[in-house]
């Protein structure tokens, strides 16, 4: 389990709407051996069966923290660089030179991080999508489910850290 103080990024949820994307990224947290901050309001209860459902038996494992604002959240972690995570940003996560203090913010489901949000992070990136430059024209998608967008950044923070054989 992961403590306060560990030299691994972290993951933050701003405000998350959907329980089972919230499990999901439990799992995947667990996984890579990293911690679950979420923050304030959540538009479900943590007593939810979907949430446990999605986490399947490993919930009860995650290193998960609550925290009641962004402010508060911020605060906290006053000596970590917050890196936002959006569609809005053409800076791609590939060009972000991680480091193991770092907290990787996902915005919630329906509106994603909000600007005033994005504007008190230290670094702001996204996950390059090409299939999604034409999506009137060819059916591409706006963006990715938070789950997986969250898994393929945290696979990629620890990968350029080397920490996935640790």
């Amino acid at each position: 389990m992961n403590s306060l103080n560990s030299s691994r990024p972290r993951v933050a949820l701003f405000e998350p709407r959907i329980p089972q994307n919230t499990g999901t990224i439990g799992r995947s947290c667990l996984a890579f051996n990293m911690s679950l901050d979420i923050i304030k309001p959540t538009g479900f209860s943590f007593e939810d069966k979907y949430l446990k459902r999605a986490g399947l038996d490993y919930w009860s494992n995650v290193d998960v923290h609550l925290y009641e604002s962004f402010d508060d959240y911020k605060n906290f972690f006053s000596n970590s660089r917050i890196i936002a995570l959006t569609k809005k940003s053409s800076n791609s996560i590939s060009n972000i030179i991680y480091k193991d203090t770092d907290i990787l913010l996902f915005g919630r489901e329906d509106t994603g991080l909000p600007d005033n949000i994005i504007d008190k992070c230290e670094i702001v990136g996204g996950i390059p999508m090409p299939g999604g430059e034409n999506e009137s024209k060819t059916g591409g998608v706006r963006s990715l489910n938070l789950s997986v967008a969250c898994g393929i950044v945290s696979y990629s923070a620890c990968l350029q850290l080397n920490l996935l054989c640790k």
